[in-house]
């Protein structure tokens, strides 16, 4: 007989999830660096007691969070007041898959027993290494990708330990940022310490253990049950590429099996993947990274859900090889494993459309920027995540120019007053998303006037040799690129994954990002709706003609034109042409 009852579970699957988007709202509006408060590059989360996440933010790259602090600190040492910290990827296997990435975590307690943890994780913008920034496409170990912190206990019952922390700050170019950062990260873990605290006080430490137990156990079973209803007993598979690690070595392969087993066991294998790079693309993959995408998947959006490790819990084994690309061996870098994170995300998707899901098609991976340099003699760096197309779904268009999830691109005014920076133009990167029944999500333009004394930029952009796969008989994303100075004399494009490109004042830098895959044969796209992305400035007219098959008189419809024009096609198609 469960101890927590159909409504109060509700009420408190309510309360964790709002005590999780405050800390959120929080460390977002208190952090320092831009990349936290601007780009919203952090996840908070709520733990039961023994460190299973309960609710935490719908980003499918969470791992085991608490286990490397548990590994180090057993719970019965635990005190009321302890914070622990970490941003070591070896040692938490991959729970933190690069180490600009810091995790803060706190034990709650209730009537003196240990009864929840809350945790904070944000992306710092410098902690030392080969580059400001500390991810270059030139690291060739981790080390070379600034201070690891291995899990460390770093408030003992309310008392902070300041040495730590210092030593921290002291291996960064720009330590003043760290400092804010750690206060916004220390107060958000407060606050959800606080607000776990009040729910435990209001309900009792069993009802709220029984409420947890039975989130976690509803969303194992739906994600379970959709899985059963997707794949068949056997093994499906799915590869997908990255284009290169910076070092001038790839593609690299990722191969995904997957097995339903007569007696409903599920099997991810990964061990057909590539070899580990030389360069910093290797992805360190958490065991509950693929059950966490695949659960948010199947969870649908459905408000009566939480984002929690019953989505991992769902797959009864996931195999990795030691050495690959999805399990490297140590030192390998790590730096630029986003690339590598989202062709994974892709290739999951491609699973579950083998599978007959109805998945997205791909989607490009986001691309970085770094401009590292000077202004009025002042060093600055400026990391800029700039959004890119997603997949097309099965009865929607893919989401045009967005970053990864929620996050968002910087605006012009806070680029214009926080940086050397003038942008000229931002806007879309017309024809960037695959054709299709539904169109592919599309990528961005945008130009920067670099107005310092002098900077180094690092790029990173992938989907070029392997561009994002359409479904269905629909095409590809556009591929993204950067340029130097475009259409003048000392024009000159960029490595797309490149550090060391030197930029003076006056200089243009052009980037275009990609778009995702189309769904669906473009020819059944109806006529109006490839009429009004021509006249939204997402699609061009001759786009509009050689990939829909849809002419244009002015700004309306020939239809006489387009019927003719797709008819041609259906012949061609039914007698063996392209």
């Amino acid at each position: 007989m469960p101890v927590c009852d159909p409504v109060t579970l509700e009420i408190i699957r309510g309360a964790i999830r709002a005590a999780q988007a405050e800390m959120e709202a929080l460390l977002e509006r208190t952090a320092i660096s831009a990349f936290i408060r601007e780009k919203k590059d952090f996840y908070t989360a709520l733990f039961d007691a023994g460190g299973a996440m309960a609710v935490g933010s719908n980003v499918p790259i969470f791992g085991d969070v608490t286990g490397p602090v548990l590994k180090h600190f057993p719970l019965a040492e635990m005190q009321d007041g302890d914070v622990y910290w970490y941003n070591d990827c070896y040692g938490s296997n991959g729970a933190v898959s690069h180490s600009n990435d810091q995790v803060f975590l706190a034990p709650v307690f209730h009537d003196g027993q240990l009864s929840a943890f809350v945790m904070s994780w944000a992306h710092f913008s410098d902690i030392g290494g080969l580059r400001p920034g500390s991810i270059s496409s030139d690291a060739a170990d981790i080390f070379q990708e600034g201070i690891i912190v291995p899990p460390t206990r770093l408030v003992e019952e309310g008392r902070t330990n300041q040495a730590a922390l210092e030593i921290f700050y002291r291996n960064s170019r720009y330590p003043d940022q760290n400092r804010g950062d750690t206060r916004a990260l220390m107060a958000s873990v407060e606050l959800g310490r606080r607000r776990m605290a009040e729910i435990l006080a209001r309900f009792g430490g069993e009802v709220v253990a029984d409420a947890l137990a039975q989130l976690l156990a509803r969303t194992e079973a739906l994600v379970r049950r959709r899985l059963a209803e997707t794949f068949p007993v056997g093994t499906v598979s799915f590869e997908d590429a990255i284009d290169a690690d910076g070092h001038g070595n790839g593609p690299f392969r990722i191969r995904l099996d997957l097995t339903r087993t007569e007696d409903d066991r599920f099997i991810l294998d990964t061990t057909r993947t590539d070899d580990q790079a030389p360069g910093p693309v290797n992805f360190l993959m958490n065991p509950d990274v693929p059950g966490m995408a695949l659960g948010l998947f199947f969870l649908g959006g459905d408000p009566g859900q939480v984002c929690n490790a019953g989505g991992p819990r769902s797959l009864d084994e996931v195999r990795v090889r030691e050495g690959s690309l999805l399990a490297p061996r140590f030192p390998a870098p790590l730096g630029m494993r986003g690339l590598t994170m989202m062709r994974l995300l892709a290739a999951l998707n491609g699973l579950v459309n083998q599978g007959g899901g109805g998945a997205p098609a791909s989607h490009s991976a986001y691309v970085i920027i770094m401009f590292r340099g000077k202004a009025a003699g002042k060093p600055f760096l400026l990391s800029d995540g700039v959004g890119v197309g997603y997949g097309a779904r099965p009865a929607a268009d893919g989401i045009d120019a967005v970053y990864f999830v929620a996050q968002e691109n910087y605006p012009v005014e806070f680029l214009e007053l926080g940086y050397p920076m003038r942008i000229l133009s931002y806007g879309i990167n017309r024809d960037s998303g695959g054709a299709g029944r539904w169109r592919g999500g599309i990528g961005l333009v945008r130009e920067y006037e670099f107005l310092g004394d002098e900077a180094i930029l690092s790029m990173r952009i992938d989907s070029v040799d392997n561009p994002t796969w359409g479904v269905g008989g629909a095409l590809s994303g556009g591929a993204g690129r950067a340029v130097i100075n475009p259409g003048r004399p000392d024009e000159r494009v960029l490595r797309p994954l490149s550090d060391g490109n030197r930029l003076r004042r006056g200089d243009i830098l052009r980037l275009e990002t990609g778009g995702g895959g189309g769904y669906g044969p473009p020819r059944d796209r109806p006529a109006e709706q490839v009429l009004a992305d021509v006249l939204d400035g997402f699609t061009s007219r001759e786009a509009a003609r050689d990939r829909y098959g849809v002419v244009l008189d002015g700004d309306r419809l020939d239809m006489a034109g387009t019927a003719a024009l797709r008819g041609e096609r259906v012949l061609e198609a039914a007698a063996g042409g392209v």
